[in-house]
């Protein structure tokens, strides 16, 4: 009887919330608040990016200032992290000095890549979630262009000074950063598990257009938080840390748990095993293989690169709440692999022609542009999106975290592995290789990854239930855990 009169209430808060004029409609207006504490919180994924795409480039002098070799620049670079830029000011002696700040900032780098979307997650209305948790990718990808716009600016400069200064100017950003975030709310999610709700309902009015708005997510919230343990006292809540969630994740997870661990650690792990990453911080080594020597000249190129990827991700951002998902992750998944196709048939050419066709260097920069455009068109900003949307809230930080664990885990092996396999078996096989694992992963998406556009937080459990009758209440009953 509980049950029936749960799923009653469920029905009935659903139809008092598209009863809503302006709520749940992509023409509703996006409150300004919102928009301002997604920012602040997505930010902080410049430094991340700025790391990335200067990287790109500093390693080449680097390598020649500090003489490391190849299996060192390797490891370098997948230590990626954002603050060891504040090393390089220092002006770091050696490879080991550098390697330390870069390990020890990967701590902050881990903190703002799970948190970042899951906030943002958290404060936006269901109809703005999917524009605004994809602004961490827009700020990483920008980042990465302003790395590569520095690389070519400082390029002239002496190998012994021109990567400490590409690195070391972050600092600035960094600390204006910090400072903007101590503005920011906490979660009206959070504040209701810990039994403010008060303060929960000060945050929604701010985040919602109106105050009826408001007043209905905060009963779907209140509702979901009442269900967590079982408890129908949310004052208990405020004891509850998270006992258990580990176990139900890993040891005892339900079906529909179990489906949400698949679509988004698997989602998380093409993400990286893509190799987006590695083709972004050895672009240069390829095309100097190719046959492009000129450091501007590579660094132009990237540049080029930086430029589309970022127009993608714009785009991306601006009509994932109006086409959904699932058809931008499907075209940007598949797109990937034909363009991963056409590099590895680019860099067969001229890894085996000493004369270095035009043709073939044309197609590999326009390979590799397309590349990282899809990239940014679909698996980039949806990955940080669905990562944060799918888990219930009593699983989210958990769940989203352990899926980002293997994002940067398998980010860090493709880095580190990218150029001693790409020595066996040549860069065009590595790409190869590549497009092969966007065919797995495009097949996967079509398979495991449902369409969440348009659906609360709170409703979207139910997309993970079994489809069968017998099992409709458990799933009706997920949509508000």
């Amino acid at each position: 009887m509980a049950n029936t009169d749960k799923v009653t209430e469920v029905a009935s808060l659903e139809e008092r919330k598209r009863s809503e004029p302006g709520f749940g409609h992509v023409g509703a207006r996006l409150n300004k608040f919102t928009l301002l504490c997604a920012l602040l919180a997505s930010t902080n994924s410049i430094l991340l990016g700025y790391d990335i795409g200067v990287m790109s480039g500093a390693v080449l002098y680097i390598k020649e200032n500090l003489k490391i070799t190849s299996v060192e620049e390797e490891i370098l670079v997948g230590t990626l992290n954002v603050f060891s830029l504040v090393g390089s000011l220092a002006s770091a002696p050696s490879f080991a000095f550098l390697m330390a700040g870069r390990i020890i900032a990967g701590i902050g780098v881990g903190y703002s890549l799970m948190i970042s979307p899951v906030y943002t997650a958290e404060i936006s209305p269901a109809m703005s979630r999917g524009f605004l948790t994809s602004l961490p990718e827009f700020f990483i990808t920008f980042g990465i262009l302003l790395g590569y716009i520095v690389n070519y600016a400082f390029a002239s400069l002496p190998p012994h000074i021109n990567w400490r200064i590409m690195l070391g100017l972050a600092t600035i950003p960094s600390i204006v950063i910090a400072l903007g975030v101590i503005a920011m709310p906490e979660s009206p999610r959070w504040l209701v598990m810990q039994g403010r709700v008060d303060q929960a309902k000060e945050v929604l009015i701010k985040t919602s257009n109106t105050k009826e708005e408001a007043e209905l997510r905060l009963e779907e919230i209140t509702k979901a938080a009442l269900s967590n343990n079982g408890s129908p006292d949310l004052a208990q809540q405020s004891n509850w840390r998270g006992q258990g969630v580990w176990k139900e994740l890993l040891l005892r997870p339900s079906r529909p748990i179990r489906r949400m661990l698949i679509s988004s650690i698997g989602m998380n792990f093409f993400m990286q095993a893509s190799g987006n990453d590695a083709v972004i911080y050895y672009c240069p080594e390829v095309f100097n293989a190719a046959g492009i020597h000129n450091k501007k000249e590579l660094f132009g190129v990237n540049v080029i690169m930086g430029l589309a990827k970022t127009s993608f991700v714009m785009f991306s951002a601006l009509y994932l709440d109006r086409f959904g998902r699932r058809p931008l992750l499907l075209v940007g998944s598949a797109g990937m692999a034909i363009s991963l196709a056409g590099l590895g048939l680019g860099s067969k050419f001229l890894d085996h022609s000493d004369s270095k066709p035009s043709w073939a260097i044309v197609l590999s920069i326009v390979a590799v542009c397309a590349d990282v455009s899809f990239f940014s068109l679909g698996l980039g900003p949806i990955t940080w999106v669905y990562s944060s949307e799918i888990f219930p809230m009593r699983l989210r930080a958990q769940g989203t975290s352990l899926a980002i664990s293997v994002n940067r885990l398998v980010s860090g092996v493709v880095s580190m592995s990218f150029l001693s396999i790409s020595k066996k078996i040549t860069f065009g096989g590595m790409f190869f290789v590549l497009s092969g694992i966007m065919v797995v992963a495009t097949v996967f998406f079509y398979v495991f990854i449902p369409e969440t556009k348009g659906k609360t937080l709170e409703e979207i459990g139910a997309l993970f239930k079994d489809k069968d009758t017998k099992n409709d209440k458990e799933g009706k009953e997920m949509a508000v855990v």
